[in-house]
Formats: structure tokens, C-alpha cells, sequence
């Protein structure tokens, strides 16, 4: 069956004798309502009913037009127009270059509004109704000038208002609000008839095709242009819609939104206003004209009329759905939704764009499918159940509401068959999942959504994917993507679907099976780190300590950041952590160092433990003469300077057995024995750069004669012993700015010679003449800096001093020969010495 926008049914047919014929044939109509007017070539004008119907259908078997009464006019020429004005119950008619006013239902003449001569055209604008004039507008075309008027229509008057000068005669014309279309013998026009301005269209050739002026409605007008082209012209002048492609031997055009209507001879044509494209054709014979209507267009040949309906949009759609013109139907839905609102728009706009997008989706557009299925808000189940072995993850109660795909491709077949395509397919259906999941289309089928991506990544072997599918909340149900997971050996998604799911001791333990080689998964390259980063994120405590053993047991350096890389607010008890740790003794000093350089731990056992650690640690390392020795030593020290809180004596009794002379020395020191921790650094560690270095660390914070005093000590230990005749002599030469010469002569053995020392004395002495040097330099730079400021404050202070020849000190009375003079508070000169 065939898609039809319009229906054709017969309004009437004029009986009559065939010696009548051409004088009482239908030259034009008008319709108002179930009103319809005939003027005939006879100068008659005839009054129809036409039958009322619930439904919208006029049928004969239902009733039948009724005729009312008929008015004749004069005794020839034709009746040219009727326009009915229904506000007033008048009925304008053009005969014989007149318009006349006669009454909508008596066709009787209305008193009041006498006869307007010389009309060649009129047309009537409704949309200028105004509520304080009760007035309609009327643009009559004079026939004797070249002129349009506009008269002001009420119900016992009419009245021109304005006059409009034209070059040429109009042939046609038709009004929408205030803007005025016009025909001329050989071009198309726009008037303003307000302001009286014209535009100039395009040209026409009047002599070979019919000239069509008709309006469109919303400021549009529909022109037959050059090339039998169908123009739309906004009032504004431009186009806003593609021309349309007509024949050459159009009569008649009308609109009924969304189509255009043309007549020929033999047929009328229906045309889209959506896509310009054909879209119904009916035959006619002997067909003289058209008029729109609310609802279609009226026919008349020379004796009889009938009526276009428009199909119901709804019905329309329907069929262009059956006829598989899914696009054209969406079209139609989107565009008419606006001018004629359906009640069942949405759920038919959905059901449509679904259709679509399953054309698209059997014709590889995956892309344009899905779009249309997610604005169509397509069930994702639609979908996930065409493809093979995904229909497991369909629920057995779910009821498909589209049987046309039935019709389609059968992806099995696919599967079997082509392979290649077939994986586009399945790229598809991801990338359709991912969009949906987490809309509202999917929440109703979470559930299916997420099993379905479970599946198609673990096919796929996509493992990134499959990783954010399990490790964050999903739907997954699991007893069936267990099995799924566990039969493609993918065990780590696997911990992180229990994971996700609040399993968290099912969870590690399936990762602690990779880690210890009873499963196989290569998709995690450190399943212990993750592991251990796990529990050190956890809140459930209690597992955490199920786990612990076997973390630190694998690895203590990085099992411990179970306890050490938690968030700041969710640490364990400390002392329950380090009794766990007494067995892990690299733990145990790790996790101290947390304590004391992280939570910035005071508690004297934390220092003491780690201290002594480091000492154990040190020592043991030392047994093994690793090369990482010097690191742990170095924290060691590092902490017996720093620390305030380790009990220096509970430490020093650790290490005063060993051969950790260092660390002797600094315990000595921390309790003020400094001459005894350069004896041990000096005799038992035979160190003499490490009691130097003593000296420096020691001195720290402290004043220069604290550290002179040290360093003093330091050589007088030296002096002690000829075998360190060397260290005191480097002790000496390295600090010269330290050491007075004048102390350190008295301090030397009479058996040393100058050249001995000589170093040390050019040394001092040069460092001494600097120093002087140095302190002449900022004497003199502070002078000239006072004097700086003198001179600005005398600037500031705008006080001036006169200084003649002779003039003497006030003090010693001698002459003022310098520029540089000082000024006491009553104005009196002196030297600057004298001050």
C-alpha cells in the first residue's frame, strides 16, 4: 500500500443541463468553517454546508452537503474572489471590478458598506485585528491605476487608509500582517504597507507559466519563480528553505504544513516542505483551481468540488514506519511536533529513533546508530541480546518490545561467518555500553549492562577496560561473572570484583594466589605492591591483620607500608604494630623511622628503639661488609645529634662494647664530656679528620670561642703524643683564623722548629692582617655612612651653617682647616675629633 498524505473525498457536484454548462461552471471558492462559497461564470454566488463529522471524515453514506441559499449578482461576468470575514458575517465579493459585502448566511447586501469600483484584485488580512477598532485590513488593487489601497473593514464601514503607488498593474497578490506580495506582469515584489517601501524579488515569465502568489503563514510566501521553481520567500526578502522543483504547467499551489500542494490539469501533487521531495500524486480531470483550508485543500473543476484531508500525523508516521522510511517518519515527527503537538510525541519519537538507529546498526553506521538509540533511550537488553552468548546475560523475564529485528541480519551467522565484521560489532556494543551505563535508559538494567561489559572485555582481552569495570561500583552479578573470569584466567579482575563487592578477604586472597604462583595472570605485573597498597588503604582493620604475616614475610622493606602509607587520620595502635614487628627487625626500624620523622613522635622508647635498631643494624651490616654501610651509620649519627628525647645512657651502654667510636664520641659530647670524645675519637678511633669534624659539629649554634675552646682541645691532645705530631701540625695549618699564635708558641715543644709551623704563622699572620684590614674598611664605610646621614638630615632639617675664614673650635680653639666640621645644638663649630 502505498504512503498517502492526503485523502480524497467528494464535497459536490452542480447538476445541471448541458446547454448550461459553461455559463453556471465554478469559477472560485471560498471556505470558512463548514462554509463553503461558490462564485460561478454567471455572476451567481451559491451558499454550501458542508456535513458535520466527529471524526474528521465526510463520507456520503454518513450525510451529504447541503445546499443553502444563492444570491445572483447581475446577468454575466464571472465572480473573480470571495473572501469570507467572519468576525463581521460578511462574505467580500469581487464581481464586475467591484467588491461588494453580503451577509455570510442570507447573501443579502450589507446596507452600510456600499460597492469599492474599479477593483482588479483584493486580498484580506486577519492577522491586523485589533481589539480596540474591531477592524480588519483589506488591499484592493485599483483597475484604472497603478496603485494599491488599504481599507480598514468593520462591521458597518470600510475606509481606505493609504494608497501605494506601483510601477506596473498587479496580476496576484496575497498579505501576511503587514507585509504585501506582489505580482506585476513581469516581476515579484515585497511591500511594507505600513511605511509604503518595495523591494524588487526576481523577474517571472507571465506568458508561459502561471503566476502563484500564496502565503505561507509566519512572514513565508510561496512564489512560482523562473525555471519552474517553487521559491519560499521570507518577508524579510532571503530564502530560508530550499526551492522546490515543480512543472511548468503548475495551475494552483496551497499549504497545508508540512506539505505543498500543486495543481495541474490532470493531477495534483503533493510535495514535502521538510525534504522538497515528492511524495504523493493524485489524478484529476479538468481541475480549474485550489483553495487551503484549515485541515487540507478544496478542488473544483467546472462542476463539482471535492476535498483533500490531510491524513492524521500520527497515521502518517505509522505508515512511513511500516513502509521502512524510518528516516522520513523521524523527520516528519521532529518538524511537525512544533506546529501540531502530538500527545503521543515522545514515546512515538523514542520508538522511531530506535527504528533508525537499528537501520544504521544492520548497515554498519555504528556511529549514527548509536546516537539515535541513546536519544531513542533504547533498553540496552534490545541490544545485548542479539549477540551470540551475550543473551545469557539477559534476564529469561524480559519481553522485547521490537520485533522488526527480527527481520535483520542474524549476527550468529556473522559470528560464524565473518569474523572480521563480526568484531566491529563488538566494538560497537562496548562502546554503546559504556555511553549508557550510568544513564537513566540503563538503571533499570545495571545489572545486564555490567555483566554484558564483563564479558566483552574478557573475550577481548581488554584488560585496561575490564580493570575499571571491576575495580570501581558496579552491578556485576556474581555468579555469573565468576566463572567467566576464572574460565579466562583473569584472577586479578577477578580480587578487584570482590573487592568492589565487599569482599575484601576473598579479594586478597585470590591476589595472594597470583603472587604465589597458583594462578596465572600476566595482566598485573606487581600483584604483591598491589597488595600491599590494598591493605594500606583499607578500613577494616581486622583483615589488614590477617595479611600482615604474610606481607612482611614476603618482603619487609615494602610489607610495612601497610602500617606506614595509610591515610593520616587511620593509623593502628603503635605499640600493637610493634610488637608485630619484633620479628621483622627491618620492618621494626622502618616503621620507628615513621614514627619519629612522620608523626614527629617525642616518646623516649620510640627514639631509644630506633636508635639502638640502627646500632644492631650497623653492626650486623658491618659483619656482612655490605656497601649500603655508611647509610645506615649515617642515620645513625644523624640521630644522636638531633634527637633530645633517646636516653643517652641507655644508648651509650649499647655501643660503648663496639667499635662505633663516632657514636661514642657524640653520646660523650651530648652529655658535655668534649675532651673525652676527642680521646676517643683521637686514641680509639685513630680519626683525626673525625675529631675535626667533631670539633665543627659540635659547634654548632654555638659562639666562636666555643668552638676555639674545642679545637684547642683537640691540639692540646695532639701535643700529647709525638705520634700525632702530623695531626697537630694539619690541625694547625687548617685553621689559622682559629688558633692566637701567641697562645699556640707556649703550647708547642721546644723541639719543633719555625719551619714546622712556619705555615701556620704566615697563615695567622696574613689572616690578622686581613681581619685589620677588614675592620679599618667597615670603620671607614660606617664614617661615611654616618656622614651619608648627616648630610640628609641636614637636608631634611633645612638648617644652613656658615663657616667664614678664621673661624676657630669651640673646643680647642684651634682653626677650622678641614671640610669635615661638627655643630653642637647651639650653633657652635668644633673639629669632629673635638666631639
Amino acid at each position: 500500500m502505498a504512503f498517502k498524505a492526503f485523502t480524497q473525498i467528494d464535497v459536490y457536484e452542480k447538476q445541471a443541463a448541458s446547454k448550461e454548462k459553461d455559463k453556471s461552471s465554478i469559477h472560485c471558492l471560498e471556505c470558512y468553517d463548514r462554509n463553503v462559497y461558490i462564485g460561478t461564470k454567471d455572476a451567481t454566488v451559491q451558499h454550501l454546508i458542508l456535513p458535520s463529522s466527529t471524526n474528521g471524515d465526510m463520507r456520503p453514506d454518513q450525510s451529504k452537503t447541503r445546499e443553502g441559499r444563492t444570491r445572483k449578482l447581475g446577468s454575466s461576468n464571472p465572480v473573480a474572489q470571495l473572501r469570507a470575514v467572519a468576525l463581521f458575517n460578511h462574505l467580500l465579493v469581487l464581481w464586475d471590478r467591484s467588491v461588494t459585502a453580503l451577509n455570510m448566511f442570507s447573501l443579502e447586501p450589507v446596507p452600510s458598506l456600499k460597492k469599492i469600483q474599479h477593483v482588479s484584485l483584493f486580498e484580506v488580512c486577519h492577522s491586523t485585528l485589533t481589539a480596540q477598532s474591531a477592524c480588519v485590513e483589506m488591499v484592493t488593487s485599483s483597475s484604472r491605476r497603478k496603485v494599491i489601497r488599504i481599507h480598514l473593514v468593520g462591521v458597518d464601514r470600510w475606509e481606505v487608509v493609504k494608497e501605494v503607488p506601483l510601477f506596473q498593474d498587479p496580476v496576484a497578490l496575497a498579505i501576511d500582517g503587514t507585509t504585501l506580495c506582489v505580482a506585476t506582469t513581469d516581476k515579484y515584489l515585497l511591500c511594507d504597507i505600513k511605511t509604503g517601501s518595495s523591494e524588487e524579488l526576481f523577474p517571472h515569465n507571465h506568458s508561459r507559466q502561471h503566476v502563484i502568489v500564496t502565503s505561507v503563514g509566519q512572514g513565508e510566501f510561496l512564489l512560482n519563480g523562473p525555471e519552474s521553481l517553487g521559491m519560499f520567500v521570507m518577508k524579510t526578502g532571503i530564502c530560508q528553505r530550499p526551492p522546490l522543483q515543480w512543472p511548468q504547467e503548475v495551475l494552483a499551489a496551497g499549504v497545508c504544513f508540512p506539505y505543498i500542494l500543486t495543481l495541474q490539469p490532470q493531477v495534483l501533487s503533493v510535495y514535502s516542505m521538510l525534504d522538497q521531495q515528492h511524495k504523493q500524486t493524485v489524478g484529476l480531470s479538468g481541475a480549474k483551481g485550489l483553495l487551503s483550508t484549515s485541515d487540507g485543500v478544496l478542488v473544483f473543476t467546472e462542476r463539482g468540488i471535492f476535498s483533500l484531508r490531510l491524513v492524521p500525523l500520527e497515521e502518517q508516521i505509522q505508515t512511513l514506519v511500516g513502509h521502512e522510511r524510518v528516516e522520513e517518519a523521524l523527520l516528519l515527527l521532529d518538524r511537525v511536533q512544533s506546529h501540531h503537538p502530538l500527545d503521543a510525541y515522545k514515546e512515538l519519537q523514542k520508538a522511531i529513533t530506535c527504528l533508525a538507529g537499528f537501520a544504521h546498526f544492520y548497515q554498519e553506521g555504528f556511529s549514527e546508530a548509536r546516537d539515535l538509540f541513546i536519544k531513542g533511550e533504547l533498553d540496552p537488553r534490545e541490544i545485548i541480546r542479539l549477540y551470540p552468548n551475550m543473551e545469557s546475560c539477559v534476564s529469561e523475564d524480559f519481553q522485547s518490545q521490537l520485533d522488526q529485528t527480527n527481520k535483520s541480519r542474524d549476527l550468529q551467522v556473522l559470528w560464524q561467518e565473518d569474523r572480521n565484521t563480526f568484531h566491529h560489532y563488538l566494538a560497537f556494543l562496548g562502546d554503546f555500553l559504556r555511553a549508557v551505563r550510568g544513564m537513566e535508559q540503563s538503571l533499570k538494567c545495571s545489572k545486564e549492562v555490567d555483566c554484558a561489559l564483563l564479558r566483552l572485555y574478557t573475550e577481548q582481552t581488554d584488560t585496561e577496560n575490564l580493570q575499571q569495570l571491576v575495580l570501581f561500583p558496579n552491578a556485576c552479578s556474581l555468579d555469573y561473572c565468576i566463572p567467566v573470569l576464572e574460565q579466562h584466567n583473569r584472577f586479578f579482575a577477578l580480587g578487584s570484583l570482590y573487592q568492589s563487592h565487599g569482599k575484601q578477604i576473598d579479594a586478597i586472597k585470590t591476589w595472594i594466589k597470583i603472587a604465589d604462583g597458583f594462578h596465572k595472570d600476566p595482566s598485573c605485573s606487581d600483584v604483591y605492591g598491589h597488595i600491599v597498597w590494598t591493605l594500606s588503604q583499607l578500613k577494616d582493620k581486622d583483615v589488614v591483620w590477617t595479611f600482615a604475616d604474610w606481607t612482611l614475610h614476603r618482603n619487609q622493606e615494602t610489607g610495612v607500608q601497610i602500617f606506614t602509607k595509610r591515610p593520616p587520620d587511620d593509623h593502628f595502635v603503635t605499640q600493637d604494630v610493634l610488637d608485630l614487628l619484633e620479628k621483622y627487625p627491618l620492618a621494626q626500624l622502618l616503621y620507628l623511622e615513621f614514627l619519629i620523622h612522620n608523626l614527629n613522635s617525642e616518646e623516649e622508647r620510640h627514639h631509644n628503639r630506633l636508635a639502638l635498631a640502627y646500632v644492631t643494624q650497623t653492626l650486623q651490616e658491618e659483619e656482612e661488609t655490605k656497601s649500603d654501610l655508611r647509610v645506615t651509620r649515617g642515620k645513625l649519627q644523624q640521630l644522636l645529634w638531633d634527637s633530645k628525647f633517646y636516653d643517652i645512657s641507655t644508648v651509650y651502654e649499647r655501643v660503648k662494647p663496639t667499635t662505633l667510636h663516632i657514636e661514642k664520641a657524640i653520646l660523650l659530647g651530648r652529655t658535655g664530656e668534649h675532651s673525652q670524645s676527642l680521646q676517643v675519637l683521637v686514641h680509639q678511633g685513630q680519626d683525626p679528620q673525625a675529631a675535626e669534624a667533631y670539633c665543627c659539629k659540635a659547634a654548632q649554634g654555638q659562639d666562636t670561642q666555643f668552638k676555639k675552646a674545642l679545637l684547642l682541645t683537640l691540639l692540646k691532645i695532639y701535643l700529647s703524643s709525638e705520634d700525632l705530631t702530623s695531626a697537630a701540625v694539619d690541625l694547625l695549618n687548617n685553621n689559622p683564623q682559629v688558633f692566637a699564635a701567641e697562645k699556640v708558641i707556649h703550647l708547642l715543644p721546644e723541639s719543633w722548629s719555625v719551619q714546622l709551623v712556619s705555615q701556620f704563622l704566615v697563615r695567622f699572620l696574613r689572616e690578622t692582617f686581613h681581619q685589620r684590614q677588614t675592620r679599618r674598611l667597615q670603620q671607614a664605610l660606617a664614617q661615611a655612612e654616618l656622614l651619608r646621614h648627616k648630610v640628609i638630615w641636614m637636608q631634611a632639617s633645612k638648617t644652613k651653617v656658615r663657616v667664614d675664614k678664621g673661624q676657630v673650635c669651640k673646643v680647642c680653639q684651634q682653626d677650622l682647616a678641614e671640610p669635615q666640621f661638627a655643630c653642637n645644638l647651639h650653633g657652635e663649630l668644633m673639629h669632629t675629633s673635638c666631639t
